[in-house]
């Protein structure tokens, strides 16, 4: 029998994050093309990311036949958060530049590269790329490398350098939670053999 959920944050009712997702404005559109596998997953980060910003919107699939329309909303210019070697490094808005629709792809990096290969408009799209150097705080997965991070710490990393000096720290309280929670339901000491000192490796 599954445990009572929450319509919104789709968690557990005894662990709803809702109390902690904030109500962000941003200049900065974010649209989020989750794969359909990330929709059940325990840490669907994307998800937190949506409810907290205002100016955010969740689509789910493979292949997004109305990707058209909604990589032109009017005054703002798409750009695809996604790594490359002509990818730009993300700046702040300067007086008068238009805002950025971010598109930011959601799933493992193999489903968010075949995302990108079954919707040609999307891979058309000019990439911007973080600062390098990140440190993720998602403590209960191996990043595949340095400077790996969840859907919702690059959202938050991406709006903290266009729209500075605006903090969206509060958008990873609800992530914080979901962390601490996990690992909490695992027990410390599982925690610490499996995840060492819960630093990336």
């Amino acid at each position: 029998m599954s445990r009572p959920q929450c319509s919104r944050c789709l968690r557990p009712t005894a662990h709803c994050l809702c109390p902690l997702i904030p109500s962000l404005d941003s200049r900065t559109r974010v649209l989020l093309l989750q794969h359909p596998s990330e929709v059940n997953h325990a840490l669907n980060t994307a998800r937190l990311a949506a409810l907290g910003l205002n100016k955010a919107q969740l689509v789910v699939g493979e292949v997004f036949e109305d990707l058209p329309t909604l990589l032109n909303p009017p005054g703002y210019q798409a750009r695809l958060l996604f790594p490359a070697d002509d990818a730009q490094p993300l700046q702040a808005y300067a007086p008068g530049d238009q805002p950025l629709l971010l598109v930011v792809p959601d799933g493992t990096w193999r489903k968010a590269r075949k995302l990108l290969h079954l919707n040609p408009l999307l891979a058309a799209l000019p990439r911007v790329t973080l600062a390098e150097g990140a440190v993720s705080r998602y403590r209960l997965r191996k990043a595949p490398g340095p400077g790996a991070l969840s859907t919702v710490e690059a959202i938050v990393q991406a709006l903290q350098v266009l729209e500075a000096p605006t903090s969206f720290e509060p958008l990873l309280k609800p992530f914080e939670a979901l962390i601490e929670g996990q690992i909490a339901a695992m027990g410390d000491e599982v925690f610490q053999r499996n995840h060492g000192d819960g630093r990336l490796g």
